[in-house]
């Protein structure tokens, strides 16, 4: 753990009430971040690497590349951001200059892939905007501490939650009604180039007034992305169950226009137009799933069989999207997905809070957790590709068994949360 100074360790208290616009500024932020990067994973991306590639193959795995790379640059650019921003003394501010300066560069880098002609500027301008937008991210809500007290952050944090299932529907709804792909990636960076822009302005941000007693070593960033599984069993269980479920929920967004398109032969636009309808099955299902999988699991006072449940019903709808006639039984899958999803996501940060290895390095062993998040999205448009291919070659056909492929790790990953013995 680093040793800072009393003025860097120990941050003013925040305000006995936070600025009234702050929770509305701070959703805003997130809202406008996650359009533009959601957008390009569910819709935009795919057919540009389609426009730029000469088959249906080289398509997949060209968005393969883009998409895993880019995720990785996501998932080191988040917590790296994070703690440099914690450590930042400009006269501007500890977050401020991160947060304009990364939605710059993420504004410019998207205008670059709409432009591109080549899929290796789309894979430069991706990772480009992938770290710089998850940089912003990270600044941004890093200011929670710091304007909200305590007992009044979990109103904010509500608020600030709703806006990835809004991102996700505002980002396909908005691609509806653009057409041509330059404008399809600068329309939501513009977008979240304004919101983070307002959120910045009117941020009444800290400011360090002296450095660090230390540096931040690589060796102490490192740690914030390891553990030891055989010491703590039950939080590598944990780690990897929530690893697998969303390994089989991370392949579903980005290869769903092609599948679309050549299992179902719909135009772009229908598949824009289809995507949309299937995400809003999947978002009123899962806002419907998610409060209600919470206070089941706490009045039970199991954990386990609540996620091993939601895993099951996310493999099911991978299931059904698989082997689904026609474009109605798509969106019936998706919302089933949805439904395993919210569930889920419900329950499974209350399962991880119970076995958390030490008490006194709870945000970093969370942080630990998040990259079971974060890591499938790198993982699975990595072996996309392979897996398309393998498939490609059966009765299935390669799109079906990507998602039979998902279906059957997301129910591993239910399978093993029952490997977990400190919790019920």
């Amino acid at each position: 753990m680093t040793t800072m100074s009393p003025t860097a360790a120990e941050a003013p208290l925040a305000p006995a009430r936070e600025p009234r616009s702050y929770p509305f500024a701070l959703a805003g932020a997130n809202f406008g971040l996650y359009v533009a990067l959601l957008t390009p994973v569910m819709v935009s991306m795919a057919f540009k690497v389609q426009h730029l590639t000469a088959t249906p193959g080289e398509a997949a795995s060209s968005l393969g590349l883009v998409l895993g790379v880019g995720a990785f640059f996501a998932l080191v650019a988040n917590p790296l951001v994070g703690r440099l921003s914690d450590r930042t003394t400009s006269r501007f501010g500890m977050r401020r200059p991160w947060i304009l300066g990364g939605v710059a560069t993420g504004f410019l880098a998207l205008a670059l892939i709409g432009a591109a002609q080549s899929v290796w500027l789309v894979l430069l301008g991706w990772c480009v905007a992938q770290a710089a937008l998850n940089a912003v991210m990270a600044a941004a809500n890093a200011t929670l501490p710091d304007q909200v007290p305590a007992e009044r952050r979990g109103k904010t944090s509500g608020i600030v939650g709703i806006t990835t299932p809004l991102g996700i529907l505002g980002g396909s709804f908005l691609v509806n009604f653009i057409d041509g792909d330059f404008a399809r990636f600068t329309v939501p960076a513009a977008l979240a180039a304004v919101l983070c822009t307002l959120f910045a302005l009117t941020l009444k941000d800290r400011v360090l007034t002296e450095k660090p007693a230390q540096r931040l070593t690589f060796g102490q960033f490192l740690g914030s992305f390891v553990f030891n599984p055989v010491k703590h069993p039950d939080f590598g269980w944990t780690w990897l169950t929530k690893f697998l479920v969303m390994f089989g929920y991370a392949g579903i967004a980005a290869y769903l226009p092609y599948y679309l398109t050549e299992s179902f032969h719909l135009s772009e636009s229908e598949a824009v137009s289809t995507i949309l309808l299937a995400n809003i099955a999947s978002m009123v299902m899962m806002a419907l799933s998610s409060p209600i999988g919470g206070i089941i699991s706490d009045r039970l006072g199991r954990r386990r069989a609540p996620v091993a449940f939601a895993g099951i019903v996310m493999a099911l709808g991978l299931a059904i999207l698989a082997f689904a006639p026609n474009t109605g039984v798509v969106i019936l899958a998706q919302g089933v997905i949805g439904l395993g999803a919210g569930a889920f996501f419900s329950v499974d940060l209350a399962l991880a809070t119970q076995v958390l290895p030490n008490p006194d390095d709870t945000a970093k062993d969370l942080g630990v957790l998040n990259i079971a998040n974060a890591l499938p999205q790198s993982i699975a448009p990595a072996i996309a590709p392979a897996i398309l291919a393998v498939g490609g070659a059966t009765p299935l056909g390669g799109y079906p068994f990507w998602y039979l492929f998902g279906a059957v790790v997301a129910l591993a990953g239910a399978v093993l949360v029952y490997r977990i013995k400190a919790v019920k």
